[in-house]
């Protein structure tokens, strides 16, 4: 297979397409009221790893264009603190104490743990309001055939990595479309590594395929594109993006897993000579597909009338060489990913959608992955019961009166001994080795302390019951992924 080059001008979709979607713009009231929704989830990228968030290193101006049109937050929390149960969170609007995935459990012969037959998720409601839906990226909620098979779970197109440990590699072998696997014949043994088929940039083609399609076919779209940048491993194809960080930042080379070794193309990340330079060039990448993204939707004469939403499923990890306090990935807070401090799960996000959110804003409002069900249902007239984990967001979004609020945020891990924590207001409960005899608890003001360097369990301890009691309500046992002692 030929390398696909997209990076310097956009697939063409001729004016066929434009001219069909301002003939929908003409058809039925819901043709003309539905937005198409666009989801962008970058994957451990750092709440400081654009510029927009502070990021000086290097320049994200499309992701930051999104920003300065829409509406960008500065308390968005994901999931959790991994992929997979981050993933489980955002699709099914479920907190991670109710989730059905709650940690990266690999299964044979592909996949990890997949969402049960009976899960709802935002795929089945935008199906039912009408939607053509389709997934881009990395998937991990369930391997092809499984309960959590992107086709079961309401995903029209899916096109991409079904399994997260192979996705470890951006040249892997094979990929899946739909059920179908895609053979990947240049990324082979007897090709050096790093000159076949990178994988984010086919993934990304038949991404922009599934825009012109859908208009083509006449219905509002919900693209959901979790794409596997910046996951580690660090490698970009040798091309302008790449030789214009080389020599720009001091480098310690990586020795990682190569041809030859058991983990080559198995979850094992490659040796990099140049981690800095790739690392900001991997983002850079990432900027310059969400350019495309948008000047594809101008295109095709349907930007103004998409929600684009963009962020990162956790936060910035430490594998593969990466280096996030060389960029200051996690901006003013502590942790990296698979830490429930703020580091692990505060995340971007940012919001456009003309005439509805306001351009240039800004929100501290706390909210959290388990909101965009319910706030989906609500922009498309669906019920949204009072007992969902999530909030709907559109009140905020549109800035107007009666946006409710969280009374709480729940988040568990159920690897390294157990993780918990629990933010209500500016306080937020951690506990820590939750399956060892030492666990503890440790208390943070937020406000006053937003890098949690200051435990204040010992001086607050009717706080540490307050929140302890919701942490204990918020967690229903999950007996495939137990996080308290006994369990």
């Amino acid at each position: 297979m030929k390398r696909i080059v997209i990076l310097d001008t956009v697939l063409l979709s001729g004016a066929a397409l434009a001219a069909c979607a301002n003939a929908n713009a003409n058809g039925s009231t819901k043709e003309k009221t539905a937005p198409n929704i666009v989801f962008i989830l970058a994957d451990d990228l750092g709440w400081g790893d654009l510029s927009c968030y502070g990021q000086t290193r290097f320049r994200t101006p499309n992701i930051d264009r999104l920003a300065s049109e829409g509406l960008l937050f500065t308390q968005c929390y994901s999931g959790t603190t991994v992929s997979a149960p981050s993933r489980s969170c955002l699709v099914t609007g479920t907190h991670s104490g109710h989730t059905a995935i709650r940690g990266n459990m690999e299964l044979q012969p592909e996949g990890q743990f997949p969402l049960p037959a009976d899960a709802v998720t935002i795929f089945h409601d935008l199906k039912d309001a009408g939607y053509t839906t389709g997934a881009f990226g990395k998937w991990g909620l369930g391997f092809i055939g499984s309960t959590g098979d992107p086709g079961r779970m309401g995903v029209d197109k899916f096109y991409g990595f079904n399994c997260q440990l192979l996705a470890h590699s951006y040249y892997a072998d094979h990929i899946w479309d739909n059920e179908n696997r895609v053979e990947l014949t240049d990324n082979c043994d007897s090709v050096p590594y790093g000159e076949g088929t990178y994988i984010p940039d086919l993934i990304h083609s038949q991404a922009l395929s599934f825009l012109e399609n859908s208009v083509r076919e006449g219905k509002p779209f919900f693209m959901w594109y979790p794409t596997t940048i910046p996951h580690a491993e660090l490698i970009v194809p040798r091309d302008d993006i790449i030789r214009s960080f080389i020599g720009k930042y001091p480098e310690r080379p990586y020795k990682g897993c190569d041809q030859g070794m058991p983990g080559f193309r198995k979850g094992g990340y490659c040796s990099q000579e140049y981690p800095h330079a790739t690392f900001a060039a991997m983002v850079t990448r990432l900027d310059r597909y969400v350019g495309q993204i948008v000047d594809k939707l101008k295109e095709l004469g349907v930007y103004d009338n998409t929600i684009i939403i963009f962020a990162s499923d956790n936060g910035p990890h430490l594998e593969g060489g990466a280096d996030p306090d060389f960029f200051d990935s996690n901006g003013p807070w502590r942790g990296y990913k698979r830490d429930v401090y703020e580091g692990g799960i505060r995340v971007p996000f940012i919001v456009r959608w003309p005439g509805h959110v306001a351009e240039g804003g800004r929100t501290d409002f706390v909210c959290s992955f388990w909101d965009l069900m319910p706030t989906l249902r609500e922009i498309n007239s669906q019920a949204v019961p009072d007992n969902m984990d999530g909030v709907s967001l559109l009140p905020l979004w549109e800035g107007r009166e009666g946006q409710k609020e969280h009374d709480y945020l729940y988040f568990e891990f159920q690897e390294m001994n157990g993780r918990q924590a629990v933010r209500k207001g500016p306080w937020k409960l951690i506990h820590m080795d939750i399956r060892t005899d030492n666990d503890r608890y440790e208390l943070y003001n937020l406000d006053e302390d937003p890098s949690e360097t200051l435990d204040l369990a010992g001086q607050h301890p009717d706080k540490v019951e307050e929140l302890r009691k919701i942490m204990t309500g918020a967690h229903i046992p999950n007996p495939d992924f137990p996080v308290l002692k006994g369990e």
